[in-house]
């Protein structure tokens, strides 16, 4: 794992003075909260609808156990026992006071974390496949290369005040876990016919109120020339991208309103004119950077297969929640933090802090979080699996529903932000309920439920394969639903089927989406998705409205 240089630590510590600084004058009423706002950002501390929200980077998703029990420390003595595991990998806070935030930061800084550049304008926390470094199917792993992004990116004087938040993401295996067709910019790895390293660039993806899948710009970027070539997008964006209209700010209204074909004559000008020089990766930088992430000291010994087991939650919680590792004799291990009933992506203090002793005693001390709000121990002995699986029932964390119809990502949603018109939270519980049941969901199969509480999306709702969207109609809350959503690289935007739904009534409605996919499949193999588009949505909607009432 990366480990701070010296600028690292005197940069993090400068800026938990100066905000504390700024604390002092906000509390004191020296600032407005208009004056505030642009500071507090600058430090990813939000206002939401109750309380004052801290969110804490967490580069690329990976953690060590001591930076886990750290956080468990925050969420026990400064929020109210838990924390909340996002989309972007990070981690919230929703009950801080904002005099103890500069206390919080002095601690994530003792343990190398802070919470810069998790809001704002200005390029977010870079987000790879949680599975990085383990999974078989990767050309190289993403995460030397994100940190890399992460270092030219933070404070970067020319990005620091973009037309509209930046995000970026790295895949570095064939099957896209990082979802890079809906980012700002998306990093595929490949490598040449001689089989030289490089990135396949994606530019103009996004959700939220303008959903687009990105544009492909380059089949492929030298190693060497990434910076270069990000630089190059950045300026391009930066200089033509609107500031009139926040909701059209985005890279992808630019990529949309100027087309592809002029972008990328602009993007390529630009990387002529700054590429070489000081923009030019160094090797020697790539190999430091690699070296923190060298694979742990597996046993090369064979250290055996997954043990028989007799039991059946041990047998069920193995055919989802453990995956193929590229080292004989160890698989990665997701965490579900999905329990039936329970708040997606929540964890309690005690939850945190039994991941960090279970990682030091079976993962090398890593945890992994991912963009579907899990956690991921992705170096274990297969031999290890029970003792595993039994230590995480004891932490009330072995759900066995990884890719399941309960594996439900959810925003805060009214609950908690302001930005929100309708509550996702209640809505994912009911639902996860409705399918919690272990026969059923296995009779379903793969099926991914988000579930945004308004137009931002920040619950994925548009890639989901049915997403459900939390709208206000005359002060009611309503949740329309979308069929045919994907994240990966077949990624797609979901259609919406008609007209929204009562809280009462949607919970319903999926479930007859669901009842009439398993009718209409051709059978247990065939996945939600592939039955959807093989069929279209003209079953879905008659079977939601009736075949006389299908207009959207």
């Amino acid at each position: 794992m990366y480990r701070y240089d010296e600028f690292d630590h005197a940069f993090v510590r400068a800026r938990t003075e100066q905000f504390r600084d700024q604390v002092r004058r906000r509390l004191s009423g020296e600032l407005s909260e208009d004056e505030f706002k642009p500071l507090r950002l600058m430090n990813g501390v939000y206002l939401q609808l109750h309380a004052y929200m801290l969110r804490v980077a967490v580069p690329y998703g990976t953690l060590s156990g001591t930076q886990m029990r750290m956080l468990a420390r925050i969420a026990r003595e400064y929020d109210r026992g838990y924390g909340h595991f996002t989309t972007r990998q990070n981690i919230q806070f929703n009950w801080p006071k904002l005099a103890d935030i500069p206390a919080i930061l002095d601690l994530l800084a003792e343990v190398e974390m802070h919470a810069i550049q998790t809001s704002g304008n200005c390029i977010r926390n870079v987000t790879a496949d949680h599975f990085a470094g383990a999974a078989a199917d990767e050309h190289a792993d993403p995460r030397p290369y994100a940190e890399i992004i992460r270092q030219w990116s933070s404070i970067h004087p020319e990005f620091t005040f973009l037309p509209r938040k930046f995000k970026v993401a790295v895949s570095g295996a064939e099957r896209d876990r990082a979802a890079i067709r809906v980012h700002d910019i998306g990093l595929q790895i490949r490598r040449d016919e001689a089989g030289n390293l490089g990135f396949e660039v994606w530019v103009g993806g996004g959700q939220g109120r303008t959903p687009m899948i990105a544009k492909k710009v380059r089949d492929f970027v030298a190693e060497e020339d990434l910076l270069a070539y990000l630089e190059a997008i950045l300026r391009t964006y930066n200089r033509y991208g609107r500031r009139d209209n926040k909701y059209k700010a985005r890279i992808k209204i630019l990529v949309h309103e100027t087309g592809i074909d002029e972008l990328k004559r602009d993007i390529e000008a630009e990387f002529e004119e700054i590429r070489g020089g000081a923009l030019t990766l160094p090797q020697d930088s790539v190999d430091a950077i690699e070296a923190y992430f060298a694979p742990p000291a597996f046993e090369v010994e064979a250290v055996g297969e997954t043990p028989a087991s007799n039991d059946p939650l041990f047998a069920a919680w193995t055919e989802t929640n453990v995956h193929a590792h590229k080292q004989p004799g160890y698989a990665s291990v997701t965490i579900s933090l999905k329990p039936i009933g329970g708040i997606p992506g929540d964890a309690t203090a005690e939850q945190m802090e039994a991941v960090a002793e279970i990682a030091e005693r079976f993962s090398f001390g890593e945890i992994r979080v991912s963009h579907e709000q899990n956690l991921v121990l992705p170096h274990v002995a297969q031999r290890d699996l029970p003792a595993v699986h039994a230590a995480l029932i004891e932490a009330e964390l072995a759900e066995a529903n990884a890719g399941l119809v309960t594996d439900i990502i959810a925003c805060p949603g009214l609950d908690y932000c302001a930005l929100a018109n309708a509550r996702s939270i209640p809505v994912s519980q009911r639902l996860s309920e409705r399918f919690g049941d272990a026969a059923r969901q296995r009779e379903i199969g793969p099926l991914s439920i988000k579930i945004s509480g308004c137009i931002n999306a920040c619950g994925h709702h548009h890639v989901g394969h049915i997403g459900i969207l939390g709208v206000d109609r005359k002060g009611e809350e309503l949740y329309q639903i979308t069929l045919g959503g994907a994240p990966g690289e077949d990624a797609a935007i979901g259609a919406i089927v008609g007209r929204g739904f009562s809280e009462d009534a949607v919970i319903d409605a999926v479930e007859t989406v669901v009842d009439t996919y398993l009718a209409l499949r051709t059978g247990p193999q065939e996945p939600f998705l592939a039955a959807y588009r093989r069929l279209g949505d003209q079953p879905f909607k008659e079977a939601l409205y009736g075949p006389q009432r299908t207009a959207a």
